[in-house]
């Protein structure tokens, strides 16, 4: 099991890991009513290293990113939900619409994001391969998204 963590605890952390020489993987998201394309999805960013550190979007960014009537499920709660999957090492919050300023202060050995994004795209991207580290990107599960089960339970109730 893993923990939510302060992100001013990071740094501290991040160097722990880095003395003992551990590969650290980040990524990021809203993880807003988890599902199954999101726990294959963690599954297989936890197989690039020995420790997930994922970013997860505060309500407030949500809000911003997907509109007012998301999240469906809040941030304490988001949390506690990935912070209990077996290959989430620790999950931090973060308000601003992208994980890049987290991702500055983590600098991960690998950084990871869905097949969604071209590689030129992902925020981040600079700042790990100058460390010396890698991007790598994660095929989704198809026909399994937040957006698909919203729209499903507002079919049922139609």
């Amino acid at each position: 099991m893993g923990s939510v963590i302060q992100r001013s605890a990071l740094a501290e952390l991040r160097a722990r890991f880095r003395d003992e020489k551990k590969t650290v993987v980040f990524t990021n998201g809203v993880f807003d009513i988890l599902h199954r394309g999101h726990v294959e999805y963690l599954t297989k960013a936890r197989a690039l290293g020995e420790v997930l550190i994922v970013g997860m979007n505060t309500d407030d960014s949500v809000k911003r990113i997907k509109g007012p009537r998301r999240p469906i499920v809040g941030e304490d709660d988001r949390a506690f939900i990935l912070s209990h999957l077996d290959c989430v090492d620790y999950v931090c919050l973060f308000s601003e619409d992208t994980p890049g300023d987290l991702i500055s202060e983590i600098v991960p050995d690998v950084l990871v994001k869905g097949a969604d994004w071209k590689i030129g795209e992902i925020v981040g991207r600079e700042t790990v391969e100058k460390a010396g580290g890698r991007v790598a990107t994660i095929e989704f599960v198809p026909d399994r998204s937040t957006t698909g089960l919203i729209e499903r339970i507002l079919d049922q109730c139609a």
